[in-house]
């Protein structure tokens, strides 16, 4: 019982000293003087605004993406002791000693580092040999961009971490296919391409790209499966769930997650609130909370409320009335009603209250018990300081000639009657009996005389003029079929009225509410929101200085200067390797070229590459049946054709998704928005090489010099890191005539300081 007490303990493991090798390599490379420079490099100006919101946890929202890495550049923060205090104002600003500079830039630079080893992991996964591999891995090392992206608090390098993770787990998921389908390890790796694809949504929507690349890839194989009779009706439907649960539902669910602990995080009112709905700034501590908190939630006749336009676009405005009246006449000759002047207001004021009067009744308080308003009900509009009634006729608006013009009626005895009966109608209710809600109630006010929907059309152009005190139109649209956001509004602030005596009223007007409701929105219905703000919202794109198009990308008319030391000649700047962009090109061209030629011979049933299966050797210079060498690995047999197509889909098709969508965006674009698709595109380097020495250098001669060659090429990718290393790592400080002398293209903006 106790024999194996008298034996010891042996753990046996496999080391594979490359990827060792490769990933401390990668890890020198990102993380060596990772706090140089101490101070605001570039975008870091940008997202360390949001890690000091998630440190002092309040609300923002960014249109760039959804919230995952901005989570993981706070966890960094939050791991340094980072309280948030720090003014992002300014790039070249010096930090802090309170800034964890190191912890800020370390989820980054691991991330950049771990990409040294996928890459050679993810060659390896394709079949091809270790050599490949390993010059693939040392491409991605010494490439001078993936390094300067890497090394500060910005999201590029997170995001082609979890693109690379992904392609590498879908590999090792589809390889143990035949003989491991549905072993704990081909789960794993299928769960974890289902996630790593999530993350990298989660980092950056230009993640999408590489998700739908594999979601297709995982069609294609699954409709090879299909076709494979040994597998039957059971065991398709299996494989069919599995990918559908890994691929689709775990990664919604995650997705979901990164917003439900972003909420979460972020519970106080900030300075993005404005742009979001009345009830989601209730939710949150403070701010619209704290003014709107205790207020009764259904709307009844003698309710005093403020509407606020649903819209918020381009700015939050409220239904809003003062004593002055429409000119006689405008400027353009026409003429007005010169009734009481009715408009948008973007700040929040006592002309803001009206009060829901029963049309059939005169009090102006709510009755014991309330009577409630439902959808269809008639009302009218009671401004509440001047008491005159909301009205529109057949008269055309200001600024807005074919809608009518909203007014507060003043009766001048002529032959213009009030028109100031107004029906509501619930956009998002239920069912046709629901109750008008405080904050909840997405209403239109349609009028009855004309059936003109109340509009808020200032936000979508101009102002009033000086008389209007610059304020937004309002109008009574006519043409309206639809729902525009614009002709939606809502009860922001709230109050049962309870005087009758308009002097009592209007210091009831100016007090706050006391009575308790509460308001709080589901997790769904505030994901719904900001999920569609994230998608709708857009900021002005202006020119910016190190702007480029996406064609100026592939050979590098541009560069990013990300930081000027302000006295000595020290910057770093983002520019890729020239030696590597530039085969990278030629790989990929060089691929299109031969796959075209290859498939158009084997229409003619000329096969250049051999059509049977082979078995890959990993020895160098080595492709055989059989090897008898002990330090020569055998991989499973492979279709060579099947090969390079795969590889062509997987590399080539990696730069084509991550690339071509840029010329169908319009938005500013810069130079590091390349990146995940040259990282596709320099693992295509050796899978070219290791194809045209393996089928088309027929003799030993024709191998060694081919060799040569590449040895000869990798040395000038080394040359040109090594010197635009200071520029990368912005150090040592270069002279004028040095600075000069990298300037290897005329488009190049590198920093030249006026003697």
């Amino acid at each position: 019982m106790l024999r194996f007490l008298k034996e010891p303990v042996v753990v046996t493991a496999k080391i594979n000293v490359n990827l060792v090798a490769l990933t401390v390599m990668g890890l020198i490379s990102r993380l060596w003087g990772l706090c140089y420079p101490r101070a605001v490099v570039f975008d870091e100006v940008y997202y360390g605004q949001f890690v000091s919101l998630y440190m002092k946890r309040i609300f923002f929202v960014d249109d760039s993406g959804s919230p995952f890495g901005h989570m993981l550049l706070a966890l960094g923060a939050y791991l340094g002791g980072f309280d948030g205090n720090f003014l992002w104002n300014r790039i070249g600003a010096e930090y802090s000693m309170n800034v964890p500079v190191w912890s800020l830039r370390l989820l980054p630079a691991l991330a950049g580092a771990l990409c040294v080893p996928l890459a050679y992991q993810i060659l390896v996964e394709l079949h091809f040999s270790h050599c490949a591999a390993l010059g693939a891995a040392l491409l991605i090392l010494l490439e001078n961009s993936l390094i300067t992206q890497s090394r500060f608090m910005l999201l590029e390098s997170i995001l082609i971490f979890f693109i690379l993770l992904a392609v590498l787990s879908y590999l090792k998921f589809y390889n143990l296919e035949k003989h491991s389908a549905f072993a704990g390890s081909w789960w794993f790796w299928l769960l974890l391409t289902g996630v790593a694809c999530s993350c990298a949504v989660g980092v950056k929507y230009m993640g999408l790209f590489t998700y739908m690349l594999l979601l297709a890839t995982a069609g294609l194989h699954f409709w090879h499966m299909i076709g494979d009779q040994n597998l039957s009706n059971v065991s398709l439907l299996c494989h069919f769930l599995a990918r559908g649960l890994a691929l689709i539902i775990i990664p919604m669910g995650l997705y979901l997650s990164f917003f439900y602990v972003h909420l979460a995080l972020l519970y106080r009112s900030g300075p993005h609130d404005q742009i979001m709905t009345s009830a989601f700034q209730a939710s949150l501590e403070g701010g619209l909370a704290r003014i709107t908190q205790g207020q009764p939630l259904e709307v009844a006749y003698g309710s005093q409320i403020t509407l606020r336009n649903v819209l918020g676009k381009p700015m939050q405005c409220w239904l809003h009335s003062h004593t002055n009246t429409y000119p006689i006449r405008y400027e353009n000759g026409r003429g007005s009603s010169h009734q009481q002047q009715v408009t948008c207001y973007p700040f929040k004021d006592v002309n803001n209250w009206w009060i829901v009067k029963d049309p059939g009744m005169q009090q102006l308080v709510v009755s014991n018990p309330p009577r409630p308003v439902r959808h269809g009900h008639m009302v009218q509009l009671v401004h509440g300081i001047t008491t005159r009634y909301l009205n529109t006729h057949d008269v055309a608006a200001p600024l807005s000639p074919h809608s009518q013009e909203v007014s507060c009626y003043i009766d001048y005895n002529i032959s213009m009657p009030a028109q100031n009966l107004w029906r509501v109608e619930i956009v998002n209710r239920e069912s046709d009996t629901d109750v008008w809600k405080t904050i909840l109630s997405e209403v239109r006010f349609v009028h009855v005389n004309t059936s003109a929907v109340l509009k808020a059309s200032g936000l979508s152009g101009a102002s009033l003029p000086e008389w209007g005190y610059r304020q937004l139109e309002v109008v009574g649209e006519k043409l309206s079929k639809g729902y525009h956001q614009s002709m939606v509004w809502n009860v922001e602030e709230h109050r049962y009225g309870k005087s009758q005596e308009q002097k009592e009223r209007e210091v009831e007007l100016h007090s706050p509410t006391q009575m308790d409701i509460s308001k709080n929105l589901s997790f769904m219905a505030k994901f719904t929101e900001l999920q569609w703000k994230i998608l709708t919202l857009k900021n002005e794109d202006t020119e910016h200085k190190y702007s480029s198009s996406a064609l100026d990308w592939i050979t590098m008319d541009t560069n990013i200067a990300y930081w000027l030391h302000p006295t000595s000649g020290a910057q770093i700047h983002l520019l890729g390797n020239v030696a590597t962009w530039a085969s990278a090109n030629t790989a990929a061209l060089v691929y299109l070229c031969l796959s075209l030629w290859y498939l158009l011979r084997r229409r003619r049933k000329i096969y250049d590459i051999p059509e049977g299966l082979t078995a890959l050797c990993v020895c160098p210079g080595r492709r055989l049946v059989s090897c008898s060498a002990l330090r020569c690995h055998l991989l499973s047999p492979a279709d060579a054709w099947q090969l390079w197509i795969s590889a062509g889909g997987i590399c080539g098709g990696g730069w084509a998704v991550n690339y071509l969508p840029f010329f169908l965006m319009e938005k500013t674009l810069f130079l590091y928005h390349y990146l995940p698709a040259v990282t596709f595109q320099i693992l295509l380097i050796p899978v070219v090489l290791q194809h045209l020495r393996d089928h088309l250098c027929r003799s030993v001669l024709l191998k060694s010099m081919f060799s040569a060659l590449i040895v000869g090429w990798f040395s000038s990718v080394y040359f040109v890191y090594c010197t635009f290393s200071p520029l990368t790592y912005g150090q040592p400080a270069l002279s004028l005539t040095e600075l000069k002398a990298l300037r290897w293209k005329d488009t190049w903006n590198i920093l030249i300081r006026k003697q």
